[in-house]
């Protein structure tokens, strides 16, 4: 998929609010409203936008503590990732989950109301789970940064 600086230029404003109108990001790209509306139906459908959403404070929630978690697994046999990873989704305290290289297998960033509530967590994610070998806990001080935008290179007009 081929992007123009447009497109790059448009991406870059809608990561950061989504809320603009046609007629602002006509402004700021130079193209016309309605180019800016075609543009972003293109970029919607092939796939480069994923999704338009909000993004709501953890503390409303009540997750007041977020949690790296490092898994390690027994073995890494296809049917058994894929169990672990169905299982692992299921839960709603995970808000991410990697499966990645090195020491552990998966990279969990969990959040949950307590550190008691973390536990219930571990309890049900991890104990009773065979090929879990086992886990490793970061508990995080403070969010240093926290961002979903994607780095787009600068458009070159």
């Amino acid at each position: 998929m081929s992007l123009d600086g447009f497109d790059i230029a448009l991406l870059n404003l809608v990561q950061e609010n989504n809320l603009l109108t046609s007629e602002q990001l006509a402004d700021r790209v130079g193209l016309s409203a309605t180019s800016c509306q075609r543009r972003l139906k293109r970029l919607r459908a092939n796939g480069s936008i994923e999704a338009d959403v909000s993004i709501i404070s953890g503390q409303l929630a009540g997750a007041h503590v977020t949690l790296i978690v490092l898994v390690t697994l027994e073995r890494e046999q296809h049917d058994l990732l894929d169990a672990f990873k169905r299982k692992i989704t299921k839960h709603p305290e995970v808000a991410q989950c990697y499966y990645v290289t090195g020491d552990a297998d998966f990279i969990l960033v969990v959040k949950a109301k307590s550190m008691e509530a973390y536990g219930y967590f571990t309890e049900r994610a991890f104990f009773g789970d065979a090929n879990v070998r086992g886990f490793t806990t970061y508990a995080t001080m403070q969010v240093v940064k926290n961002s979903t935008k994607v780095h787009l290179p600068e458009p070159n007009r």
